[in-house]
């Protein structure tokens, strides 16, 4: 009897909503992942090989740039792509204070010293602004974060960034097919990282990242930067790193890949089911200026007493998640740090929450999460 009535009470239960349900994501694709696996096996090469090779290329074309150099994540990307540019001791690199550590723990990394501004409250985009009053005789690079796959406002920083001899790398960790302009982002700066975390929206089965660039000598310089500044076996002109992106991660990725417009139309859908269900609550919801396509890394949205709403849908057994609690310029990391004035970073740190957002998701769980929502800010 006592099994029936646990059976009974776990079908009431709501079907849990997660952030990303990568199980879904990889079903279909399992069994040539495997096969494909298994031939690597059988052929033991597993670092810089073919696999790794073609999705360089596969990537490149995609963004419309002559080079991808693959690498062991995306913070190795940027420290990369930055010792790539000489940056290090001495000099200063603007970054955004609002996005992941790493941005700003690469230029630590090297050496040189981030320097952290604000954003905007509508597009969460570094401000051009803000940008131009930070810019000093030791600033060497901009890295804008197009953050939750929205692409920060790149003319007014390529102008910039020409007016003062600085370059110009863009963080384009959460935005693989985003465009502005009709050109996709990545392709835009002298240099452009990418992330293949499992939750990106191409992510592969472990850590992963990716350089990409147009310039053919910063391609071979970052060539042996990520192979311990060798370009020749045994032979080391600089100190380099061990940053290699395996074959088996390049494959799966390259399964992945084949995908993406379909996941992007996924992930794009599912914001339009998010618009349609939230329209006319007490709620920020997200905005794509007029040139722009938004990929929908994240689906975030910016609410009043946002740690309630947050605990009423983990209450539904609705996964959310808050990018960012903690501004770049207030992690103890940086406290070493000349203090710096973001008042915008510090209010949305604490007013926006990220929903659950992934290419397969459903309209009937996005009308769920919008009728907690609605109850919680009706109540």
């Amino acid at each position: 009897m006592s099994g029936a009535v646990n059976q009974m009470e776990s079908s009431a239960r709501p079907e849990p909503i997660p952030m990303v349900d990568l199980r879904q994501h990889y079903a279909p694709l399992k069994e040539a992942m495997l096969a494909g696996i298994g031939t690597i096996l059988d052929g033991a090469s597993f670092i810089l090989g073919e696999q790794g090779r073609a999705l360089e290329a596969e990537i490149a074309a995609f963004i419309g740039v002559g080079h991808g150099i693959g690498c062991a994540s995306g913070t190795d990307a940027l420290m990369l792509a930055l010792r790539a540019l000489d940056i290090g001791p001495g000099d200063e690199v603007i970054v955004p204070t609002f996005t992941f550590i790493a941005t700003a723990e690469a230029v630590r990394y090297v050496g040189a010293t981030p320097v952290f501004v604000d954003v905007d409250d509508r597009y969460y985009r570094i401000q051009p602004e803000a940008v131009a009053a930070a810019i000093t005789p030791r600033t060497r690079a901009i890295i804008p974060v197009h953050l939750y796959g929205l692409g920060a406002d790149m003319p007014a920083l390529l102008e910039l960034a020409a007016a003062h001899g600085v370059e110009v790398i863009e963080d384009c960790a959460q935005s693989l097919g985003a465009t502005l302009g009709g050109r996709k982002l990545g392709s835009l700066g002298r240099l452009a990282c990418f992330s293949f975390f499992p939750s990106k929206n191409l992510g592969g089965a472990g850590d992963g990242g990716m350089v990409v660039t147009d310039d053919a000598e910063l391609a071979r310089r970052l060539r042996g930067l990520r192979n311990h500044g060798s370009w020749q076996t045994y032979r080391h002109e600089v100190l380099g790193y061990n940053s290699r992106l395996d074959e088996i991660q390049a494959l799966i990725l390259r399964e992945l890949f084949v995908h993406i417009e379909a996941y992007t139309r996924g992930r794009q859908q599912a914001a339009e089911y998010y618009r349609e269900a939230l329209a006319g609550l007490d709620l920020r919801l997200p905005e794509v200026p007029a040139g722009q396509n938004h990929v929908y890394h994240q689906y975030t949205i910016q609410v009043r007493d946002r740690d309630a709403l947050r605990a009423a849908l983990q209450a539904e057994g609705i996964a959310s998640a808050i990018y960012y609690p903690i501004p770049g310029h207030r992690q103890q990391a940086f406290a070493d740090l000349a203090p710096a004035s973001c008042p915008v970073a510090e209010r949305l740190s604490e007013t926006v929450l990220s929903l659950p957002m992934f290419p397969e998701l459903r309209r009937d769980q996005v009308e769920r999460i919008a009728t907690v929502i609605r109850t919680h800010l009706r109540s």
